[in-house]
């Protein structure tokens, strides 16, 4: 087993059970692209076992700090079985449900959504990497299910020294599918699909929004950044009676108009623009139009902390815009989804907005990811999905 040893000072985060070690933390050893290493503190202390990345700033991915674990097949087979199990008391209403979600999982870099009868994963380190066989095995046996895409194609694998990779890993057919969400119905396509083919970690929020629009009576409502138009749809079943999906791809908004027909609301209810949203918000606004509830549901604008100046610039200029556009007592139902953005420097942003507007409201929630994508008290950088639900004060 090789050893790689911490420099003096750092070992505190092993200690604590976060899983990452930078490059710049190790004083020496190496090994190769994904293989299992023992972790020492810089006087011979155990810390860890880890996989092994050359190519990383994240070097060191923890998978145990029990020094008499084996990293093994039946290692991973423990930690798959206590996932599926975390998820089955969950009682998620859907059939679409995250069943790994890296880190909080004690998996580091592995994701795996199950959309029906079908397994989609993305390996996006090179510890997993390494055991993706061993992986996809005892997947496939304690789901029970036959079919297995890889949706390996995702911006950290080149950070990983790895290469894209996308397809079958097991079975084979149609990568066009159809879920069941609460008391909806939505296509999605796992081979083109954002992330494994849809957004599950929205998935409650969706729910939650249908709620509201009920309750508040919004009858028009504007969904920015929709995709394919999941928070449409629920304005829709809330009751709302115009809705406007706005999204820069094409593809996406017509899987949006597909979704309105599928559930069997009137077309003429539902309008999809093909447009950027920014200008789509300045030209509204322009127009002198209100809406009764807005969705805000932005890429990601800041992957890292380092990007969090620049994309607090983006966050404030859209909500600015969406408060303006807010009818008095309307509801702004506003997100971000940037790892590097937590959850107070987004009320500060959403606040600065708010003078800008000017306009002021009320915190109704605070919301985040569905529970089946967990964060762990031991790795705050899961908490990358945060939302604020505002009432606009008359």
């Amino acid at each position: 087993m090789k050893v790689i040893r911490l420099r003096a000072g750092r070992e505190r985060s092993l200690q604590r059970r976060h899983p990452w070690v930078f490059e710049s933390s190790i004083e020496k050893g190496r090994a190769d692209p994904g293989e299992t290493v023992r972790v020492d503190s810089s006087e011979g202390q155990f810390l860890a076992w880890a996989a092994f990345s050359p190519s990383s700033q994240i070097r060191l991915r923890a998978w145990s700090f029990d020094p008499a674990e084996r990293i093994d097949a039946a290692f991973f087979e423990r930690r798959v079985a206590a996932a599926l199990a975390m998820r089955a008391r969950l009682a998620v209403d859907s059939d679409a449900v995250r069943l790994v979600h890296g880190e909080a999982d004690g998996l580091p870099g592995l994701i795996v959504d199950r959309y029906g009868d079908t397994l989609v994963a993305q390996f996006g380190s090179a510890g997993v990497e390494r055991w993706k066989a061993v992986l996809v095995e005892t997947l496939l046996k304690q789901t029970g299910l036959s079919r297995f895409y890889e949706r390996s194609d995702a911006s950290v694998r080149g950070l990983e020294g790895l290469p894209e990779q996308t397809g079958w890993l097991a079975g084979d057919g149609a990568t066009e599918l159809t879920i069941r969400e609460h008391d909806w119905r939505l296509s999605l396509d796992i081979a083109t699909g954002h992330k494994t083919g849809y957004y599950l970690d929205q998935r409650d929020n969706r729910r939650r929004f249908a709620e509201v629009v009920r309750h508040f009576d919004c009858k028009k409502v504007l969904n920015c950044y929709s995709y394919t138009g999941g928070f449409s749809v629920a304005a829709l079943a809330g009751g709302a009676e115009r809705v406007i999906s706005v999204d820069s791809s094409a593809p996406a908004l017509q899987r949006a108009v597909q979704h309105v027909a599928l559930n069997g609301f009137d077309a003429a209810r539902h309008e999809a623009r093909d447009a950027d949203v920014n200008q789509t918000l300045r030209a509204l606004l322009e127009a002198g139009e209100t809406f009764d509830a807005i969705v805000l549901d932005p890429p990601k604008f800041a992957p890292t902390a380092a990007h969090a100046e620049r994309a607090a610039r983006a966050y404030k200029d859209i909500n600015r815009l969406g408060l303006k556009l807010l009818a008095p007592g309307g509801l702004l139902f506003t997100f971000s989804c940037s790892g590097g953005v937590g959850l107070e420097l987004f009320h500060k942003i959403v606040a600065g907005a708010g003078l800008d507007a000017p306009a002021d409201g009320y915190i109704l929630e605070r919301v985040a990811a569905a529970p089946d994508h967990p964060q762990t008290i031991c790795f705050p950088e899961g908490d990358y999905l945060k939302g604020l639900l505002v009432l606009k004060r008359g």
